[in-house]
């Protein structure tokens, strides 16, 4: 009989990691990619720049396994060896995102198979067809030596299973797949006919009257049914993750600590991070700004918040960002100086506890041997060295943050099933991406200082004060039946167009678009007015109408672009009508009393300037304002015991002053402030503020 593991694990395990008694600092170690000789100095410049802790492993599969069955750790025992004599600590990969070639020649039948049914091959990375039985076999027979070998060493302070699942494989559609989605469709609907219905099949003839005439949704003549389509990404994360939960309960059975995976949250909508979230033991995330956004940090806090909401609150990891460029997107532009520590601290202040990059040394060879990495290939005399290594003395001053918490009093709506319906083919008009809207609600709220979770149509929404839900396309009754009670107890909730409309088979709600949302909103759509492309719209808003029975307005125009409703009044009341477009006179943003609480709705596309006249009667409703400092100041806080830890990033070229309601020291510099704090043009300030 198996040890039974001393670790006793739950969701989003709720301590830390044994031995990184810091923040952790550090990143991708690939050591495998060097000579031997290297490998010393890597430590000890490792220890120069205050690393404690690294990944390692990750793509290692094929040298650890050179031929099947045949296993080689004599290296890794001397890397192992050496980083714990360094005192770095180790999160210990299991290398199955890198299949090596003698699985593939194999077993050619467990290649992932696109759409067109043409077989993905070697020489890439990502893992193979996630439902084939070799491959799993392979996989949890290379985790399982790995945790039998290691996982008691002290310097293996965590696990790191896999890279990135669901990048670059989303979907698979071999004959694996396609046996394993039968069986899923089994289990979910039990008969042919709950499928039938569930999947609406009188539409275009498609009724089903043997499961194995059921297929995966590979290319068709025309759109593939989108109930199909639907269940097959529910399936297809379904089958990522259950090789997770394989690797995780494989290495369980020999390692008492905690085990994680890196997901790619806010840019990897294939996997459900909610579902995944309640299977690690701590939450990790990777995160690359987009180059071409010249505001790319607004990005990288929704990241932030994103997986803080994944893991409940919790401390997390940042196990992948980088120093400078990337090399895979159209233009790799270099980080600024000081860019990159701003960054950092953005994800600390956002409740990472663990701030890392990918990788440690930079690549010589290789499809990423342009990708910047904390030692970069110009040495320890450049910008990026002598930057990485001042970021690790900051972050060695701030071990007090480690467990403290942020807290947010706006909620954005997050949805992963709705985001994979609304994206398929055939909707009313192009430009009505989810994450447009996402992307744009998020970025207001930035701009006004709201600290934000991201949370699920569904959880418990008593504690804030604001619910936002930008793009709930696919709302089932019981989200709505949700979202109308924390409205009716006092919440205030602002809806943007297209939401409501179907439920979770992707069929239209009884009673017409919205028709969930009617008692909340007060209000609901007779028809979609999409406009042409390049069309725009005017809205006349009477800005200033947040509280019933406003003794006084100002009438001001907004522009909408893309979309706009024909909408049925059944108690809302107009603050906004259009002016010209399809609909001339009819209601555009409507707000409506329901119970103790206030439903807003938005028909239009409004971009983030017209947003903030909206949004500033909102925010009245539910008792919030802007934050009134510059406009490029990020500040975001954690509350610790006794202490309350203010992280303000300058993102602007010009200095700015953030008020201070009690004295406050900042821990960088050991600065002391009263009234205001100065933060300079590009820098940071972790300010302390005593609470007891």
């Amino acid at each position: 009989m198996p040890e039974t593991p001393r670790f006793v694990p739950g969701p989003h395990y709720d301590g830390w990691l044994t031995g990184v008694e810091q923040i952790g600092y550090g990143g991708d170690y690939n050591p495998e990619q060097w000579p031997e000789e290297v490998w010393a100095e890597d430590v000890r410049l490792m220890n120069e720049a205050g690393v404690n802790l690294v990944s390692l492993g990750i793509f290692s599969w094929a040298l650890l396994e050179p031929r099947e069955g045949e296993f080689d750790f004599g290296w890794l025992d001397r890397v192992i060896g050496l980083l714990h004599e360094g005192g770095v600590r180790i999160l210990l990969a299991t290398p199955t995102a890198a299949p090596p070639a003698w699985l593939y020649a194999a077993h050619p039948d467990a290649r992932v198979v696109d759409r067109n049914g043409t077989p993905m091959g070697p020489g890439g990375r990502g893992l193979m067809a996630p439902t084939a039985p070799a491959y799993r076999s392979a996989a949890l027979r290379i985790t399982t030596e790995l945790a039998q070998r290691y996982g008691r060493h002290p310097a293996v302070v965590g696990w790191h299973v896999h890279n990135e699942y669901g990048a670059p494989v989303a979907l698979d559609y071999s004959m694996h797949a396609q046996r394993a989605f039968r069986e899923w469709l089994r289990e979910r609907y039990d008969s042919l006919d709950s499928l039938n219905a569930a999947w609406g099949t009188a539409f275009w003839g498609q009724h089903y009257e043997d499961w194995e005439h059921i297929q995966v949704p590979a290319a068709t003549a025309t759109s593939a049914n989108p109930a199909q389509q639907l269940d097959f990404a529910r399936f297809s994360d379904a089958a990522l993750r259950a090789c997770f939960i394989a690797e995780r309960d494989a290495v369980r059975e020999h390692s008492d600590a905690p085990v994680t995976t890196n997901f790619m949250a806010a840019s990897c909508p294939a996997t459900d991070l909610f579902a995944w979230g309640k299977e690690v033991d701590l939450v990790s995330n990777d995160h690359y700004l987009q180059a071409a956004d010249p505001r790319g940090y607004v990005g990288l806090a929704l990241a932030a918040d994103l997986t803080r909401s994944v893991a409940g609150g919790k401390p997390w990891l940042l196990l992948e960002h980088s120093t400078s460029a990337v090399n895979w997107q159209p233009r790799n532009v270099a980080k600024r100086p000081g860019e990159m520590a701003r960054n950092s601290f953005a994800h600390l202040g956002r409740g990472a506890d663990a701030i890392m990059f990918f990788q440690w040394r930079a690549s010589r060879s290789g499809a990423e041997k342009f990708h910047s990495a904390m030692l970069p290939h110009a040495g320890t005399g450049s910008r990026v060295w002598q930057e990485v290594t001042a970021l690790g003395v900051g972050l060695g001053r701030l071990t007090e943050l480690q467990g403290s918490r942020v807290q947010a009093d706006v909620a954005l709506l997050w949805d992963y099933e709705s985001f994979w319906a609304q994206d398929l083919e055939h909707r009313p008009s192009e430009g009505t991406s989810h994450r447009e809207r996402i992307d744009t609600y998020y970025d207001r709220l930035w701009r006004d200082g709201h600290t934000v979770d991201l949370v699920r149509p569904s959880q418990d929404l008593s504690g804030y004060k604001l619910v936002v839900a930008p793009a709930s396309y696919l709302l089932t009754a019981e989200a709505a039946a949700n979202l109308t009670a924390y409205v009716e107890a006092g919440g205030t909730l602002l809806v943007s167009y297209f939401s409501g409309i179907v439920d979770e088979h992707d069929a239209v709600h009884p009673g017409g678009f919205m028709a969930p949302l009617r008692a909340a909103l007060g209000v609901w759509v007779e028809e979609f007015l999409p406009l042409r492309d390049g069309d725009a719209l005017t809205v006349t808003y009477r800005a200033g109408a947040a509280g019933a029975g406003a003794a006084s307005t100002d009438v001001t125009t907004l522009t909408g672009t893309v979309w706009a409703d024909d909408l049925v009044l059944d108690g809302a009341e107009p603050v906004g009508s259009y002016a010209d477009g399809p609909k001339p006179g009819g209601a555009a943003i409507t707000r409506h009393r329901h119970g103790a609480g206030t439903g807003w709705y938005v028909s239009t596309n409004l971009d983030v300037e017209a947003l903030a006249t909206v949004m500033a009667d909102v925010y009245a409703s539910a008792g919030l304002a802007p934050s009134g400092t510059v406009e490029g100041l990020e500040v975001v806080r954690r509350t610790g015991e006794g202490a309350t830890y203010t992280v303000a990033i300058n993102h602007t070229d010009g200095d700015a002053k953030l008020p201070l309601s009690s004295p406050a020291t900042d821990l960088l510099t050991g600065d002391a402030f009263s009234g205001d704090a100065d933060v300079p043009a590009g820098a940071v300030r972790v300010l302390r503020t005593t609470t007891r």
